[in-house]
């Protein structure tokens, strides 16, 4: 095993054809006067050479979305692994920025899982593989069972330009009807030329059909047809919902899609990455439970719950009961002393967490005090709703990716059990 780092003849910028041994294993640092080629030396040769030679042993198609660096002017370095290099610079501004994206480890990462990365299944947690059309058309029977369905094959999927090609060939391919940016048109309408700098989905209309068992022969041809179209993926539409299947990475028992993995995928600055629900920051304005109960030493009896103290309503109190009752709490008992568990379902429920914009279609306590608290927000006047925001709400962990900012079909890639944000 090499235990030094060999550079020999080393004349990027102001180097005079350095022949330079460097310890491996240990702290370096390298010294010297302004303009004495510290930088050139770290960052321009010795990172640079590591940098190209990784990226150069990726495939094509991988090196596309990496930057590679140009070849430093040295006869050789010896003993060289893969380098990252964390540079100084400014704090970003952007709110999705960690130290994985600001040091561009994460590129690497994100190419990592899409490469080599085990899709599961994140409602299922069972391994998910190829779905056959048959697969397909039993999922779309199940799902959209006598529904009137639209079967969609997508062409183009979130992609900026005019795609006047795409629609040309579509027409003379004989297709009758196509779906641009959500709007059926017929192939004999004038379509609007689409804006290049925006971004567009198109797919091909292949068949309108009722989804019922009569009609399954129909309907297994159309899939087939679609993905054969599209190279792999159909589209069902109805006006209930719309799911994606694909024969690359679907669930076998519920038919989940992740579709194919690509580094966009695991990106929380993209759309096909990102957690819906918190657009991939991660937090979202929120109850806090800290706020709401700042003294973990009193009990509920003694006013732990900040927002009603020890007067609390009738309806409140009864609510508090069936909870405490449900989940076994004691309420004479300091919060701190309840195990984590009661804790959690305390806060909130059996429904909970809760977002700013959930329905209550239960009684408020079956969504926990955190529930509680935001219909009592709802029903307040505008003073009153204005103080519990002011005093209870804050950043808190998106409720649907708890922070991790990915959409769910996204965490659920494995490698060696680990997924990309683990």
């Amino acid at each position: 095993m090499i235990d030094k780092l060999s550079i020999r003849g080393a004349r990027h910028h102001n180097l005079k054809n350095i022949d330079i041994d460097l310890p491996k294993n240990a702290m370096v640092i390298i010294s010297g006067l302004s303009g004495s080629g510290k930088s050139t030396l770290a960052f321009d040769t010795i990172y640079a050479e590591g940098q190209r030679r990784y990226v150069e042993s990726l495939s094509a198609y991988a090196r596309q979305f990496l930057d590679i660096m140009d070849k430093p002017a040295v006869d050789s370095i010896e003993g060289l692994s893969p380098a990252i290099s964390i540079q100084q610079k400014s704090i970003s501004k952007n709110p999705r920025s960690t130290v994985g994206t600001t040091t561009e480890i994460y590129d690497y990462l994100r190419l990592l899982y899409a490469r080599v990365g085990t899709p599961y299944c994140h409602k299922c947690d069972i391994k998910i593989s190829n779905q056959s059309v048959e697969t397909i058309c039993d999922s779309t029977l199940r799902e959209f069972e006598d529904q009137n369905i639209l079967i969609l094959a997508p062409l183009i999927k979130r992609k900026k330009g005019t795609h006047t090609g795409v629609i040309s060939k579509a027409s003379n391919d004989g297709y009758s009807r196509i779906r641009i940016d959500g709007k059926i048109y017929n192939m004999d309408d004038e379509i609007e030329s689409l804006d290049r700098q925006q971004w567009h989905n198109i797919e091909i209309v292949v068949d309108r059909i009722k989804a019922e068992k009569g009609n399954r022969a129909r309907l297994f041809e159309d899939i087939q047809t679609a993905v054969d179209v599209s190279e792999g993926e159909t589209l069902i539409h109805s006006e209930s919902k719309e799911m994606t299947y694909s024969q690359k990475n679907a669930c076998s028992q519920c038919g989940t899609s992740i579709g194919e993995m690509e580094p966009r995928t695991f990106s929380f600055n993209s759309p096909f990455g990102m957690c819906k629900s918190c657009s991939g920051l991660g937090t979202r304005k929120g109850y806090d439970p800290e706020l709401v109960i700042p003294d973990e030493s009193k009990s509920i009896v003694d006013g732990a719950i900040l927002p009603w103290g020890k007067d609390m309503p009738a309806d409140v109190r009864e609510r508090l009961e069936f909870l405490a009752t449900s989940f076994k709490v004691d309420v004479d008992k300091p919060i701190e002393d309840i195990s984590d568990y009661q804790y959690f379902r305390l806060m909130h429920g059996t429904e909970g967490p809760v977002d700013d914009a959930f329905m209550l279609f239960k009684d408020p306590a079956y969504y926990g005090v955190i529930g509680m608290i935001q219909h009592q927000e709802s029903r307040a006047n505008d003073d009153t709703a204005s103080d519990l925001r002011n005093q209870f709400v804050r950043d808190v962990p998106c409720s649907s990716c708890m922070g991790k900012m990915l959409r769910p079909e996204s965490l659920a890639v494995k490698i060696d059990d680990k997924g990309i944000m683990d």
